[in-house]
Formats: C-alpha cells, structure tokens, sequence
C-alpha cells in the first residue's frame, strides 16, 4: 500500500484535494470532531485538564476555542490528550485499508506530529494567500488568535514544501486539481 500524505497550509485545501484521488482517506480533523462528539473518555481527559473550559459532554468546540485562546499551554494540553487517540484510529484505518492500492492521510500535523513515513509520498498544496484568508474569514468559526496559535505549531511551509515530492497548486476549480491529480497517479 502506498501513502500519499497532504501536507500545506490552513485552509489551503487540503481535504478537498484529498478527496480528489479517488482512494481512502484518513481526515484528521473528522476523526478529532467525532472524538469531541462521542468519546466520553477523551471528554473526562480533557475535562480533568482543564476544568474550567470543559464542562459539557459532547465538547463543545466552543470551549476547545476558549481554553487555546486563553492560555498558550491548554493547546499543548489538548493535543497530548487527543493525539493518543487519533494516532490510535489512524492505525485501525490503516489496517482496515491493508488491502488497498493506496491511502490518503488528510492529516494537518502529518509531519509535525511524526505521523508520516520514510516512504509516505508528500503532495504539498499551494494556494493563493489573499484567497485563502478571504475563504478562512468567511468560516462560521474563523477566529483570528485561534488561527495565529494553530500556524505557531506548524512548520515552515517552506519545510513542508521541500519534504514534499509533488506540489498542487490549488485555484479552487475541480477540473486542474483533477489533472494534477491524474499527474501524480501517473507517476506513481
């Protein structure tokens, strides 16, 4: 089974392009919604942690915002309770897919968390900045420290660029992600 991890920047499109390929895809950001949504055990861990952000079961982002807003190391905090977990059912999804030509890993940490493999092939998407801030302003939940918080974890996308093996560049339309696509496949 080959990997093709996606790796870029907040809301570069990443799950769209991953999407895209046509092959199983491992969404991070799904797995960790529906962690907060039904697993009372993670709502117990995080709820001991930080007790005055998590008070309601299923967790609200809301109060994942607030806790990250409010103290730098409640980030870190999360991420160590959650990261257990997610690295746990990337494995099942993993084994689940043994059997498959190729996987998707739709994960915004592939690289920083060591998820990502010696042989994971990296496809970094590129997009426009200026359409990217428009697109994430636009979010229902977009806020401004949140996103600031989240880019001081990532590596340099100059890093991620350079790991990578192929780059797409993201315009937004369906029809020239598809062909660099079809590009990438090809060559693999």
């Amino acid at each position: 089974m080959k990997r093709i991890g996606i790796v870029g920047d907040i809301g570069s499109g990443k799950s769209f392009i991953a999407k895209q390929f046509g092959y199983p895809v491992f969404n991070a950001d799904d797995e960790v919604s529906k962690l907060y949504q039904k697993n009372k055990k993670i709502y117990f861990k995080l709820q001991k942690s930080l007790p005055k952000y998590i008070f309601s079961f299923p967790v609200d982002k809301s109060q994942i915002s607030r806790a990250i807003v409010s103290n730098k190391s409640n980030l870190k905090k999360i991420i160590k309770i959650v990261h257990v977990e997610v690295k746990k059912k990337l494995g099942i999804f993993l084994r689940k897919n043994k059997n498959k030509k190729i996987v998707i890993l739709d994960i915004p940490l592939l690289l920083e968390n060591k998820l990502n493999k010696k042989n994971d092939i990296l496809v970094f998407v590129e997009s426009n900045k200026s359409i990217v801030s428009k697109k994430l302003k636009r979010r229902r939940n977009y806020n401004k420290i949140l996103y600031q918080k989240f880019k001081m974890i990532q590596l340099p996308l100059d890093y991620k660029k350079k790991k990578s093996s192929y780059i797409i560049k993201n315009n937004f339309t369906k029809k020239k992600v598809i062909s660099n696509i079809k590009f990438i496949l090809n060559k693999i």
